[in-house]
């Protein structure tokens, strides 16, 4: 079950992208730590899930056996809110005082976070760390900058479809095997069924929204010797923004509701049984089990436009890095470990449905559970990344995209006057970083 080398490629471009709001912002100064005490209290960031019991359970015996095993230490857990990650690790890298020694960060901040010099470099530890041979390349890539390490890998995620088995064979229907498919199944559930969401949608949603127009050829943003250009509003790129937001509007997800919602909100439509598909992540599967619709679901890889063909995915994950200014470097690398190691990624897996970043964990892993198998065949088909830009930061933080898709569904604009003025956006950002 190793995933497949076709996306190595992709994720090691993908980590450039350094997804910091400050991406722009100027170097932080040297926060470097001046000594390396062995005991003491070691504090950690990790992010606030959806359904996030599991998740600290699991952390919660990783920290017990790493205390356990290291006398005259202690460890305080935060669970910090994803969206504001951005600004509040930036304020920690800067004032060394309040920071913590380790914090979990998306794969896409990795080069943005070094390049702020917040992150320690730990490639010998990695190197001599005998769990770590296993790591997945995909995973490997998406703590390297350079040739440096700079954290261990916690998961790899991607997204998948979602719907309801118990809607489907009411309706006498099968899942979709192609992108067409999806749109006339979505509207022919919501049709039928004029309470439920055919597939939900949202404006707000950029990852769900990228496979739409990854697999009409479309790209974000072209290179050309070390400089970006938007390619938002290429031909290729406007026809998956059509096919995306023609999901919008009352006969399946009416904009209205529908076009202020982002990842999070489409999963919890889908679990609280308001939604007969949506598109979700292997890390959204605990919080999908919590939902009303436990027993009546299933997952197939998002068609793309040939029928049996999987629509590329964002390539996402989390790792966990030391900070460089850690005067705990030791005990805090030890502490890494635990907290990525085989055994608690076997139970993360377990707890959350977070995908493990160590092969021989994977392969264990979709044995156990079915569920693994469509993120898996999606990860192997080939899934893509956005742009290896700094200021891919600042496109994302601005909401270029989702104000391009929430300027379409709503009628304000139309796709190409909404798609060259997030062009023009783009660009301007991309000029400015240089």
């Amino acid at each position: 079950m190793k995933l497949s080398a076709r996306i190595a490629a992709p994720v090691a471009a993908l980590v450039l992208a350094g997804l910091t709001a400050t991406a722009c912002a100027p170097q932080t100064s040297d926060t470097s730590a001046k000594g390396d005490e062995k005991s003491g209290t070691l504090r950690v960031w990790l992010f606030q899930e959806v359904g996030n019991k599991p998740k600290e359970k699991v952390v919660d015996d990783a920290v017990a056996a790493f205390e356990k095993g290291h006398k005259g230490a202690k460890v305080e857990v935060e669970y910090i809110p994803v969206d504001t990650r951005a600004q509040r690790i930036k304020a920690a890298f800067n004032d060394p005082k309040s920071a913590p020694d380790l914090v979990e960060y998306g794969n896409s901040d990795t080069a943005g976070y070094v390049k702020d010099g917040g992150l320690a470099d730990i490639t010998e530890e990695f190197g001599a760390w005998e769990e770590a041979k296993d790591t997945d390349p995909i995973a490997k890539q998406s703590v390297t900058v350079g040739d440096k390490v700079y954290g261990a890998p916690f998961f790899v995620g991607v997204r998948a479809l979602y719907y309801r088995t118990d809607v489907f064979k009411d309706l006498g229907i099968q899942p979709p095997k192609s992108q067409a498919e999806l749109v006339s199944t979505a509207k022919k559930i919501h049709k039928a069924k004029p309470d439920l969401y055919g597939l939900a949608v949202g404006g707000a949603y950029t990852y769900g929204a990228m496979p739409f127009i990854w697999s009409h050829g479309g790209e974000i943003a072209g290179e050309s010797g070390g400089t970006y250009k938007s390619a938002i509003n290429s031909e290729k790129a406007r026809k998956g923004i059509e096919a995306y937001t023609s999901l919008f509007g009352d006969d399946n997800c009416p904009a209205a509701k529908c076009a202020s919602m982002g990842g999070n909100a489409t999963v919890t439509a889908f679990a609280s049984g308001k939604a007969a598909m949506a598109i979700g992540g292997d890390f959204s599967h605990a919080a999908v089990e919590a939902g009303s619709v436990k027993g009546k679901y299933a997952v197939v890889p998002l068609p793309g436009i040939a029928p049996d063909s999987i629509a590329p995915a964002f390539a996402g994950g989390n790792n966990i890095g030391v900070l460089k200014s850690s005067s705990h470097r030791t005990l805090a690398v030890d502490l890494m470990k635990s907290l990525t190691g085989k055994k608690t990624q076997a139970e993360m897996f377990d707890a959350m449905g977070f995908l493990p970043t160590y092969t021989d964990v994977l392969d264990n892993a979709a044995k156990k559970q079915p569920f693994v198998a469509p993120f898996v065949q999606t990860l192997g088909a080939g899934a893509k990344f956005v742009p290896a830009s700094p200021a891919w930061g600042q496109i994302d933080a601005s909401l270029v995209l989702p104000t391009m898709f929430q300027e379409i569904v709503s009628g304000r604009k139309d796709v190409a006057q909404a798609s060259d003025d997030a062009a023009k956006k783009m660009d301007a950002a991309f000029t400015a970083a240089g």
